[in-house]
């Protein structure tokens, strides 16, 4: 059944020499995957620089039951980037999200909030002039609400612990296991869960803290998403934003 949506793309795969495999997470199925002709007309339907990491696509494709790839018709943009693929700072946190969103988001159902957040994020960098540096930190930790992964940020002291593996503040040191963060970095946390797109810059962060955080933020993800690897874009991003 031929059926319209929007997506985003989260990772493209070259397949044969006329097609490419893409995994776009939509707004009526969730994440799925997609095989996309490929042709160097002008006058093709569909055109591979539509698919670069985190474009926003409109597409129209053939959502047969039982079928894992489905064939796409036809695709446009409907939000033409006007900055992410030409700042590097921005293209570089384009990738890293990109990646991350193409390991961590695996339901294959239709998630219409989650995908209203992650719109809604991606074109905020878009237009955002500056002051981003610590925008990648607040789209993780507002992620995790979506995924039903929030750490319980109640009954904090001064001086806790962080449980990454219960997701919770303590004031002992965990015993039976050495997933946590200590109380110097948990407070630091604490900050950063009271950020939002409009006040992060307002959060001064030298390069090494913000690198920590991101540590410690994909740590925690991979503790609690299953086969969540190393990201290889990590370490790519920890060198930007001094």
């Amino acid at each position: 059944m031929l059926q319209k949506t929007q997506g985003i793309v989260l990772h493209s795969l070259k397949y044969k020499d006329t097609s490419i495999i893409v995994d776009i997470y939509t707004e009526v199925s969730g994440r799925a995957s997609f095989l996309v002709p490929v042709s160097r007309s002008r006058k093709a339907a569909v055109k591979s620089v539509l698919f670069q990491p985190l474009s926003l696509v409109e597409l129209e494709a053939d959502f047969r039951p039982n079928t894992s790839i489905y064939k796409v018709k036809e695709a446009k943009s409907f939000y033409p980037f006007t900055s992410i693929p030409y700042d590097p700072y921005k293209s570089a946190i384009a990738l890293f999200l990109s990646e991350f969103l193409y390991r961590a988001l695996r339901e294959e159902a239709e998630n219409r909030p989650l995908f209203a957040y992650l719109q809604h994020s991606i074109v905020w960098l878009d237009e955002c002039g500056s002051g981003f540096a610590n925008f990648h930190l607040v789209f993780l930790m507002r992620l995790s609400r979506f995924l039903g992964l929030y750490p319980n940020l109640e009954d904090y002291h001064g001086g806790d612990y962080f449980d990454l593996q219960n997701a919770c503040f303590t004031p002992l040191r965990p015993q039976l296991h050495s997933d946590y963060i200590a109380p110097e970095e948990a407070a630091r946390l604490t900050r950063l869960m009271r950020m939002n797109y409009e006040t992060m810059h307002l959060f001064a962060m030298s390069r090494m803290e913000r690198a920590r955080c991101l540590t410690i933020m994909n740590e925690y993800y991979r503790l609690h998403l299953p086969d969540f690897p190393v990201l290889k874009s990590l370490e790519v991003l920890k060198e930007l934003f001094d």
